[in-house]
């Protein structure tokens, strides 16, 4: 049985498919502790069961982007605000190579949120636990 999850990639059209299972390999690679759901419908990223990035695909240029959950801590020239208060995005041109030294870059600004503490974790309840 195909998982809900690989369901969404592979639906997608080429070249987007190929991208975001390239920018999910990327997100999933950064650190032990990143697992994966389906959330409002897109593919969320957590740290240690917090949403910290989110896998979309824009309705109207039909390009991926990473969307950056607590966006407002990051400045970085690439990120996007928009008319969001909270989050920000990092858009993907699907058919150039991935700038995959800039992308760890903003996913390791974000992680460091959660893990110098900026962005409070809730401990786990041992009945919680997985």
């Amino acid at each position: 049985m195909i998982r809900e999850l690989d369901q969404f990639y592979g639906n997608k059209e080429e070249p987007n498919r190929s991208c975001l299972f390239a920018l999910r390999s990327i997100l999933l690679q950064q650190d032990e502790a990143i697992s994966e759901m389906r959330k409002y419908g897109m593919p969320c990223f957590c740290y240690k069961g917090r949403p910290f990035c989110y896998l979309w695909v824009d309705k109207k240029t039909t390009e991926p982007y990473l969307l950056m959950v607590e966006g407002s801590y990051l400045e970085h020239t690439n990120l996007e605000k928009g008319t969001r208060k909270r989050m920000k995005i990092l858009r993907i041109n699907p058919t150039k190579d991935l700038e995959i030294e800039l992308i760890q870059h903003l996913l390791k600004m974000a992680l460091d949120l959660y893990r110098t503490g900026v962005i409070k974790i809730k401990k786990l309840k041992n009945k919680d636990a997985v």
